[in-house]
């Protein structure tokens, strides 16, 4: 199956914004607003759906009602990117409603953000053979000055098909939380200095070209197994290029990450890869020496597999990160200066 990407973004263009997962909150609805309006800004109209300014059990609404929205704004032929809010904990209840066969007929439209989005971004670009954009969610547009790194999602959503996109590494990364419920255009608080590193520790240049696919490790770990996560047949209709396979660590403790990247080593996720791109872990680590850390369960899962392995890159749930298109062909540059990814739309 090809990759098809979508057309580029241009004033007059409707986005739709609707919340497959979860809800905004009345508290964090002038985030939300802010972003909207920052959408309007550019000269974009904006369709809200049904599905987005609630939240209860963890999601938006009912899933019968957030397929049936999701799946009309993927099929509406006046909508030209779908930008959810947010990832939240339960999209994995749509799966089996939305009909990835018709929107491999129809005509692919930008789907934009990560964390939980990553479980309709896989099938999307694996089944329905679109490319989607791993990179930040719409309430992350709400700050009033975006930094560079986060401002590079536009770079790609305006370029025209063909475009090479070069990314660099952010200069530093946000530790604490966002408080948009008492500061709603505040932008990344950006304190600790960025490095990429090799797993394998050696601090000499690489570099690696492939297609890049990925997501959310606590998903695409879920996904594995099942139709909606087929990774070793995407990489067989795709072995001419290769595959860079790129993930983030949101929850998981070193021990259930260790369980999660093992099955999909023994699943053959890690099998003739061209590279792996780990973004910054946002679960708690362990600091006693005795015990399994996050990075033993790397070295680990990654144990004799010859493929270079980055860790600690600009994607996830550490701000701010980098955009990547599921599908586009990407070169990666590492050096410990400073590193980059470039793509190819």
């Amino acid at each position: 199956m090809s990759v098809l990407f979508p057309p580029r973004l241009v004033p007059g263009d409707v986005i739709g914004v609707t919340a497959p997962s979860s809800g905004v909150p009345q508290q964090l609805h002038l985030r939300l607003e802010l972003a909207i309006k920052n959408l309007k800004r550019k000269g974009f109209q904006v369709r809200e759906g049904n599905c987005l300014r609630s939240q209860h059990k963890n999601k938006s609404s009912g899933k019968l009602s957030r397929a049936e929205e999701l799946m009309s704004y993927f099929t509406d032929p006046e909508i030209k990117a779908v930008m959810p809010p947010w990832g939240g904990d339960l999209a994995m209840e749509l799966l089996e409603l939305i009909d990835f066969n018709l929107l491999a007929r129809s005509k692919p439209k930008w789907f934009v953000g990560f964390s939980d989005l990553s479980t309709l971004h896989f099938p999307l670009t694996t089944l329905s053979g679109w490319a989607t954009l791993h990179g930040p969610n719409l309430m992350d547009l709400g700050a009033h000055e975006l930094d560079v790194t986060t401002q590079a999602v536009w770079e790609i959503l305006e370029s025209n098909r063909g475009t090479v996109i070069k990314q660099y590494s952010s200069t530093a990364f946000q530790v604490d939380e966002n408080q948009w419920g008492t500061a709603a255009g505040e932008g990344f608080n950006l304190t600790q200095k960025t490095k990429w590193k090799r797993l394998d520790g050696v601090t000499s240049s690489l570099s690696f070209s492939g297609r890049l696919i990925g997501g959310c490790l606590e998903i695409i770990s879920r996904l594995a197994g099942t139709p909606f996560g087929n990774l070793p047949l995407f990489k067989a209709n795709n072995s001419v290029q290769g595959i860079i396979l790129y993930f983030e660590n949101v929850e998981m403790a070193p021990c259930e990450l260790t369980r999660a990247l093992f099955s999909l080593r023994l699943q053959g996720w890690f099998d003739n890869l061209n590279g792996v791109l780990i973004g910054r872990s946002a679960a708690p680590d362990v600091s006693d020496p005795t015990k399994h850390n996050y990075l033993d369960a790397l070295k680990a899962a990654f144990e004799n597999v010859a493929v270079p392995v980055l860790y600690d890159v600009d994607i996830g749930h550490i701000p701010p990160q980098i955009s990547l298109v599921n599908g586009a062909n990407a070169t990666v540059f590492f050096t410990e200066n400073g590193s980059s990814v470039t793509q190819q739309l």
